[in-house]
C-alpha cells in the first residue's frame, strides 16, 4: 500500500475532530451584506419585489452589442413555445402600427446568417437577453465607464490608451 493512503485516510477521519474544535456557533450573526440581519441558521422572510420601471423611455446602452433593456413591466406576459407576447408589438408587422421599436433584423437569422421568414427559434425566448429593470438602489458599488468616457478622459489627459 502506498504511503499517501494511510495519511488521507487518517486525515478524513481527523477532520470531523479538527472542525469540532473550532467552535463556531451556528448561531453567530449573519454578515450584513444582500441579506442584512439574523443569523446563519434563521430563515428570514425575502425582502419584497420592487416594482418595474415603467417609463416606456429607451435606455441608452453601455457597450456594442448591449442588448437593449425592456422600458416597461412585462408582468403578465406570456412567453413560451406556443406564444410570445412580445411579438405583439415588435414583430416587423406590428411595430409600425403601435409605435414600438422592431426587433432587430438578426433575430430574423438563422445561425448561418441565412434570412428568416419568422424570429428565429434562438432569439424568441426575448428574457434570455433583454430585461426589465427596477427602480432600486444597486447592492455593491460600481465604477464602469464606458468606451467614450475613457477616450474623452484620455484625450483631455493628453494621453492614448491605444497600443502601438
Amino acid at each position: 500500500m502506498k504511503p499517501t493512503l494511510p495519511a488521507l485516510l487518517l486525515l478524513l477521519f481527523a477532520l470531523p475532530g479538527l472542525a469540532a474544535e473550532i467552535n463556531y456557533p451556528l448561531d453567530a450573526p449573519a454578515p450584513d451584506g444582500r441579506r442584512p440581519g439574523g443569523t446563519l441558521t434563521q430563515d428570514q422572510p425575502a425582502p419584497p419585489l420592487a416594482a418595474d420601471e415603467n417609463k416606456d423611455i429607451r435606455r441608452e446602452r453601455n457597450y456594442p452589442e448591449q442588448p437593449p433593456t425592456i422600458p416597461h413591466t412585462i408582468a403578465g406576459y406570456r412567453i413560451d413555445t406556443n406564444s410570445n407576447k412580445c411579438l405583439s408589438c415588435h414583430s416587423r408587422a406590428n411595430s409600425a402600427r403601435v409605435q414600438a421599436p422592431m426587433i432587430s433584423i438578426t433575430h430574423y437569422m438563422d445561425r448561418d446568417g441565412q434570412p428568416l421568414a419568422a424570429v428565429a427559434p434562438r432569439r424568441y425566448f426575448c428574457v434570455q437577453c433583454h430585461v426589465p429593470q427596477k427602480d432600486v438602489k444597486p447592492l455593491v458599488g460600481n465604477t464602469f465607464e464606458d468606451i467614450d468616457t475613457i477616450l474623452q478622459h484620455d484625450a483631455a489627459a493628453g494621453t492614448s490608451t491605444g497600443k502601438p
